[in-house]
This record gives C-alpha cells, sequence and structure tokens, in this order.
C-alpha cells in the first residue's frame, strides 16, 4: 500500500457511543471503514480505523477504561482533514443535520474549509489547504 493510504501519524478518538460515531464519521463525511475489532461485548469497539478517500485516516473507539492510561475526554478535539471538495462534505453535513460551524468561506492562506461538530462535539475543519 501506498504511503498515502498508511499515515504515519493518526489521531485517536474516543467516543462515548463509538458505534453512533462510526456511522457519522462514514455516512456523513464520507470516511471508509478499514477495520473495526470489537469488544468483550459484542458491542462496543475496542479499535477501530477509517480512512480519508484522499490519504490519512483516524483511529478510534469506545471510551473503554480497561487499561491503566488515563482516559482523554469524549470530544474537544479539533481536526484538519485535507479535501478536494469540501463544499460536499458540507452538503452531506447540511442535509443530515449535522452542527455547522462554519459555513464554507475562504482563508487568507488559500484554503476553502468547512468546519463541522461531530455528535460528541469533536470539531472538523475539512479545507483545500494540504500543508506547506
Amino acid at each position: 500500500m501506498s504511503e498515502l493510504n498508511n499515515p504515519g501519524v493518526w489521531p485517536c478518538l474516543k467516543y462515548d457511543d463509538a458505534e453512533a460515531a462510526r456511522v457519522f464519521l462514514t455516512e456523513v463525511f464520507g470516511f471508509t471503514e478499514a477495520l473495526t475489532v470489537r469488544g468483550e461485548d459484542g458491542v462496543s469497539i475496542a479499535h477501530g480505523e477509517l480512512k480519508w478517500p484522499e490519504g490519512g485516516g483516524v483511529m478510534y473507539g469506545s471510551m473503554l477504561g480497561h487499561d491503566d492510561l488515563p482516559k482523554p475526554p469524549a470530544g474537544g478535539q479539533w481536526l484538519c482533514v485535507a479535501t478536494d471538495d469540501p463544499d460536499a462534505v458540507h452538503k452531506r453535513a447540511s442535509t443530515s443535520g449535522a452542527k455547522v460551524l462554519n459555513e464554507p468561506y475562504e482563508t487568507e492562506y488559500g484554503s476553502r474549509n468547512v468546519t463541522i461538530a461531530d455528535p460528541e462535539g469533536n470539531v472538523w475543519t475539512f479545507g483545500t489547504y494540504r500543508g506547506a
């Protein structure tokens, strides 16, 4: 696989309702499901991976308390996703009733962006800027 499809940095998100997040992130934002490992209860998500069609991806899962790591709060993260078509993401989000925080806009650095909250409050900016 190409480096584009297997990023070296994976943002990791924890959700109170990871199943609902999986559905939202795939159906509304447009991620594709790459891997879902269910917890012992068969419902929670111990580990999930979603790929962005234009490269990269995120890991996610349920708020599980079975390890000795500190539990991060659900929501409260801010993520930026590069896309050639932020308006398409905006249209899907608006149609689904998602909370659009910023309608599509042009930035001073030449990106077209839209900012949307996922159901648990993580803030996602989709924009054309791909970095310097």
